[in-house]
């Protein structure tokens, strides 16, 4: 008997991506059973290791700390990669030596990958089509043998889990073996987790609703109330959904909680990158200068460029998008893109289901 027990091979769980969110995944993840948790630069996982923890969080016992891809997908058959959009395709590349169709990828990156045009920042009226957007979940598929793939989208501000606050998320996949599997993994009595099949739906939630966040703190340091907010965020769920129909996704993930869930967390909270873009926008500080400070992806940032393009392509009126994207690529005055909102033409109150 006890032969046969040594021949099971014990998985582990496995997170790539040692960011505050990472982080606070991988110790969610280790209250189920051990995880190892991917840290990229060796001077960062040396001090992890010495002090136990990451940054002010700190590192569950269960959570293993490693430096080779090689050996986490190895040793993790359930593989949760928390990168930031701009890095996962790399990532994608990296491990894709090591990753079998048997694996099992639950990503939580909540950006998009984009083709952009040559010349992209030298252009009037930058366009893009849908043919040239990539979610996470199909960089996943064309770069690795994976196949069976999902993601992790919701309201789940990583200081907030880390504080063992309760919270909620949504796991989608096509595959209802992801989506068990995934539930099964990191749910606990603080932490809920719903199931969907629409991936696209889920995804474009998570990934739109960071424009709408900026502007939310751009509101917010402008002290323009509460009404303003409810507005701003109300519009934003609308045009977030106007472009997810014509990227080809269903509406019913935008009133979940991927979706105005998420929305309503990332933008009324100072410990959201992207509101906290917005809310420092409006007190006269640049870009650059904002991003450099917040030191993690806002990755409300790069989603504006790409969905102001596809609004330019497919004629959307998404005066909240057009703004922010003039505000954040063509110093565009906080307080002219303010007036510009409100004197909009449109004043049909839903027009977007």
């Amino acid at each position: 008997m006890s032969e046969k027990k040594a021949e099971i091979k014990e998985y582990k769980t496995g997170v790539i991506g040692s960011g505050t969110f990472g982080t606070a995944i991988a110790n969610l993840l280790a209250e189920t059973k051990p995880v190892l948790l991917y840290v990229r630069n060796r001077d960062k996982l040396e001090k992890m290791l010495a002090s136990g923890l990451n940054g002010i969080h700190k590192l569950h016992k269960d959570v293993i700390l490693t430096n080779s891809l090689e050996s986490l997908c190895k040793d993790c058959k359930l593989i949760y990669p928390m990168v930031s959009s701009p890095n996962f395709r790399n990532m994608c590349q990296t491990m894709a030596p090591f990753i079998q169709p048997d694996h099992i990828i639950i990503h939580g990156t909540k950006g998009m990958s984009v083709e952009f045009p040559d010349g992209f920042d030298d252009l009037e009226t930058p366009i893009l089509s849908k043919e040239q957007i990539n979610t996470m979940t199909e960089v996943i598929k064309q770069e690795t043998l994976a196949l069976r793939v999902g993601c992790l989208s919701g309201p789940n501000l990583a200081g907030e889990l880390s504080q063992h606050k309760p919270a909620a998320t949504v796991i989608a996949s096509k595959f209802d073996e992801v989506i068990r599997m995934g539930m099964d993994s990191i749910r606990n009595p603080r932490f809920r987790v719903y199931g969907s099949h629409d991936v696209l739906g889920v995804e474009l939630s998570g990934v739109l609703k960071n424009i709408m966040a900026i502007a939310s703190g751009i509101c917010e340091g402008l002290d323009l109330g509460h009404n303003a907010q409810a507005m701003l965020i109300t519009r934003g769920l609308g045009e977030m959904i106007q472009l997810g129909k014509v990227l080809g996704s269903e509406t019913n993930a935008f009133f979940g909680m991927a979706g105005i869930g998420d929305l309503i967390a990332t933008c009324s909270s100072v410990k959201s990158r992207n509101f906290t873009l917005g809310l420092n926008l409006s007190k006269g500080k640049n870009v650059e200068q904002i991003i450099e400070e917040i030191q993690e992806i806002a990755e409300g940032y790069y989603t504006t460029k790409t969905a102001y393009a596809l609004c330019n392509n497919y004629n959307l009126e998404s005066p909240i998008i057009k703004g922010m994207y003039h505000i954040l690529y063509k110093d565009a005055k906080v307080d002219q893109t303010l007036e510009y909102l409100m004197n909009h033409e449109n004043d049909k109150d839903v027009s977007f289901i």
